[in-house]
């Protein structure tokens, strides 16, 4: 049987085991940061996102520049955002879900930077991806969880995005500089991609699917 024909039912449940498995592509994440962060300044030079060299070709960047770090601060506090990220929302994707999720948040950084913010020569760091998480979790917990505690999620999330829009990276965010436009262009493919899970569950007959 297939996963997304498993029954939704209570946690410990075949499907719920199966959406906890989703926890090892963020562990996986994890330890790619880390190892890469273990390398050397010539190798996180050679990954970062950087404009000038995307344009030229090396568009691998778009990817690995999302991995590596600027310090061993800024690795520590996004890695506690995935920390964070795996203890809120263990159950609520699948791991194919999950993929989907980063995939797009990710995608939204990289087009969102390179079109719009050409001033910007580099940047490095998990944190524009985990909104795009936080966002994707958001969305699960209207369908998931109860509608107070959804709402308070996502009130939480517009919030701290609403403040760096007016006024710039919250006090405790670290000692790099921080992107606040990432933060949002990653919440807003984060997003999508929970609307199209959401919306390919519907069997638009008055009631939905399993994820």
């Amino acid at each position: 049987m297939s996963e997304g024909l498993l029954p939704a039912t209570v946690h410990g449940s075949p499907r719920s085991i199966g959406r906890g498995q989703a926890v090892w592509l963020l562990g996986l994440i994890c330890a790619a940061s880390v190892l890469l962060a273990l390398g050397t300044e010539a190798t996180r030079l050679a990954l970062r996102y950087e404009r000038s060299a995307i344009l030229a070709g090396e568009y691998w960047r778009l990817i690995t520049g999302h991995l590596v770090h600027g310090t061993a601060a800024h690795l520590l506090l996004n890695m506690a955002g995935l920390g964070l990220i795996a203890g809120l929302f263990p159950r609520d994707y699948s791991l194919r879900q999950w993929l989907l999720i980063l995939l797009l948040s990710v995608a939204a950084i990289d087009a969102g930077l390179v079109l719009f913010e050409p001033q910007l020569q580099w940047y490095v760091g998990l944190s524009g991806v985990l909104h795009g998480a936080l966002a994707a979790g958001a969305i699960g917990w209207w369908r998931h969880e109860t509608k107070p505690l959804a709402a308070a999620l996502t009130l939480v999330l517009v919030g701290k995005l609403t403040w760096e829009q007016l006024h710039g990276a919250l006090p405790l965010s670290g000692d790099m500089p921080v992107i606040v436009n990432a933060h949002l262009y990653g919440a807003a493919g984060g997003a999508a991609a929970g609307l199209a899970i959401w919306l390919k569950a519907q069997d638009w007959s008055g009631r939905s699917r399993p994820l």
